[in-house]
């Protein structure tokens, strides 16, 4: 059998509950939905840091972010080993590509730098802006050569054209992609800025979807309360009842970003139907992390664990291959992903990597319900002292089956929440001293995981001294 072709959709900040087949009756996704149908969902899929820029390089190296020494947005650099998945999927025949979005170092104040990625096809634009010098960011050219002005757009009252949005961009390029002449396989990255914020879907998909059908988001009082002892803890923004920044409009407009990017995502998988590749693609929709989206009274991300923020879709289609209509239960990181991705390949997992492949639970060989014993979420933002930008926030997540336990470290201050029974995790048992034992058993488990799976060893030993 030859091997695949891959096609790696990642969207930017999309929380796990946002696809209608997998259980939200609000949002629109009906060719996601397809997805779903035709092959399995992770539904309890975590990232490895709730921000970009570490989250994106776990994945992209099978590394935690603070085992890869890459823990935070703004970095400067990028370590050299160990290569990026891209990279040692290229180096073994594959033609790579790359849309969008990558943020594996700071995009801030300068084009991102360009890694040893592997890919031959590079079409990159991090955020959709118009002040990116010319030749830096493929969108950003694209929408200047065709006459549009991307900063008015962003400012107008009906938002950027839909003809002329990064996302419908994106799925331009993929089809150029691959559609390409080619006797090899082929893997193609697609990273969509949206639903990143600012939240502003272009109109004609924003009148899909009105603030006064919209649920809301999980919030309880007292969780103003658990956020005040949190306060000096980084997080963007300070939490407030949602009704005060108009939470449901929020997520209205969140939801239409979402219905953007199934349409145009319909648009690539037509294109694999129609070309005969379908049959020997793997599809893979996914997101880097999470948004807190109103829940617990905050918005967009930070050092927090919150499920809204950590816990992000994971479907896997491969027609024929892969078993259909599944969805598993066990815990899941997305360094599994990244490992899944190599066996795929046939690259295999290099003995450093972190993640473990999904591909015996794909194929039907194994059952999902059990997967991991936990999963776990860093937030590492050391202070610089050539930048002030930094808040010195360190935070870890350690998930069980049944518990969540979140230390912010060196403050003294931690959550720990009882998801068989809070699911949304409201009640903060982190001082009750009911719950004094298992939270002491998890602080154990944590830091021995910390220890065992996070600390570098350096080189292999070849003598007993």
């Amino acid at each position: 059998m030859s091997r695949p072709n891959i096609l790696w959709y990642c969207t930017d900040q999309q929380r796990f509950d946002t696809i209608g087949a997998l259980g939200n009756a609000f949002v629109k996704t009906p060719h996601i939905d397809r997805l779903v149908e035709n092959g399995v969902s992770f539904i309890r899929a975590y990232c490895q840091s709730p921000i970009c820029t570490p989250s994106r390089s776990s994945f992209m190296t099978g590394m935690y972010p603070s085992r890869l020494r890459n823990t935070r947005n703004g970095n400067d650099t990028f370590p050299e080993n160990p290569p990026l998945i891209s990279k040692l999927i290229a180096d073994s025949g594959y033609d790579c590509g790359l849309i969008g979005k990558f943020h594996l170092v700071s995009a801030g104040h300068r084009p991102e730098p360009r890694l040893d990625d592997g890919f031959s096809y590079w079409k990159h634009s991090h955020a959709p802006r118009d002040d990116w010098p010319e030749g830096t960011h493929a969108y950003a050219d694209w929408v200047r050569e065709n006459g549009g002005d991307l900063d008015a757009m962003r400012k107008s009252d009906t938002r950027v054209d839909p003809e002329y949005h990064q996302t419908k961009w994106a799925s331009d390029c993929a089809i150029e992609f691959i559609t390409k002449e080619r006797d090899q396989p082929w893997l193609l990255n697609i990273n969509v800025y949206d639903p990143h914020p600012p939240f502003i879907p272009p109109e004609e998909y924003a009148a899909k979807f009105k603030a006064e059908d919209m649920p809301g988001p999980y919030f309880q009082s007292s969780d103003l309360e658990t956020q005040k002892g949190l306060e000096t803890v980084d997080f963007q923004g300070t939490a407030e009842d949602p009704e005060a920044f108009q939470a449901k409009d929020i997520q209205a407009k969140y939801y239409a970003m979402i219905a953007q990017i199934d349409d145009h995502f319909a648009r690539i998988i037509d294109v694999l139907e129609k070309t005969g590749q379908s049959d020997n693609t793997v599809i893979i929709f996914t997101s880097d992390h999470g948004e807190t989206l109103g829940d617990h009274g905050l918005l967009m991300k930070g050092c927090r664990f919150y499920e809204g923020l950590t816990r992000v879709p994971l479907i896997f289609s491969w027609l024929g291959k892969f078993v259909q209509g599944i969805q598993c239960e066990g815990l899941v990181e997305l360094l599994d992903l990244s490992a899944t991705l190599l066996d795929l390949t046939e690259v295999g997992v290099p003995d450093y990597h972190q993640g473990r492949s999904l591909r015996p639970i794909l194929e039907g060989s194994e059952s999902g319900s059990k997967i991991r014993e936990s999963a776990r979420c860093e937030y590492f933002d050391a202070l610089d002292p050539h930048f002030t930008g930094g808040t010195g926030s360190f935070g870890t997540m350690y998930r069980t089956d049944r518990y969540k336990l979140s230390m912010y470290h060196s403050l003294g201050l931690g959550e720990l929440y009882d998801l068989e029974n809070d699911p949304w995790e409201h009640r903060n048992l982190w001082d009750d001293p009911d719950h004094e034992k298992i939270k002491s058993q998890l602080i154990q488990e944590s830091f021995n995981t910390h220890v065992c799976v996070s600390t570098d060893v350096g080189s292999k030993r070849v003598a007993p001294m």
